[in-house]
């Protein structure tokens, strides 16, 4: 196998939430709909400012990679939702699956020999392909965690 392909695979596998890392679909699966705006004291955000946060991330990302005239949102603000904002069961799930077609796009791009996972963006500043699939890849194991924990203690509380 060549090196190229076996990258592939593992980013794909990185991605997809192997080995020591929870999937999200896993995690969304049984995700109590009474839980989503709970708050845990000390903790500015809810399970869905967290999911929301990741598909914003997520998306700019994405978009930052396949698009030169793409404009990322506003650090830090742009990012997260409003700390008072509340979620409805329907946004959840929306929040849901436009992270999910994102993460799609972007395994198929990884995927896609097609994709030069080593060059560098013209419109950027050294980032590659590789670079943004790692740090998506990094950021959701993150905010996953925290969602795993945020859900565990809220499950246990109610």
């Amino acid at each position: 196998m060549d090196d190229t392909k076996s990258l592939r695979e593992h980013l794909l596998y990185l991605l997809r939430g192997g080995d020591a890392h929870i999937h999200f679909s896993d995690l969304v699966a049984d995700f109590p709909e009474a839980i989503i705006n709970g708050r845990v004291r000390g903790v500015p955000y809810t399970p869905w400012h967290v999911l929301e946060h990741m598909r914003l991330a997520q998306w700019d990302i994405l978009r930052f990679a396949v698009d030169k005239d793409h404009v990322s949102p506003k650090f830090p603000e742009g990012y997260w939702p409003d700390p008072g904002a509340v979620a409805d069961w329907q946004m959840w799930n929306s929040s849901i699956a436009s992270f999910q077609t994102d993460l799609h796009e972007l395994e198929e791009l990884v995927a896609s020999e097609q994709t030069n996972l080593h060059a560098r963006f013209p419109h950027g500043d050294g980032q590659t392909f590789l670079r943004q699939a790692l740090l998506v890849a990094d950021h959701n194991a993150y905010h996953l965690g925290v969602l795993t924990l945020l859900k565990r203690i809220l499950i246990e509380a109610t």
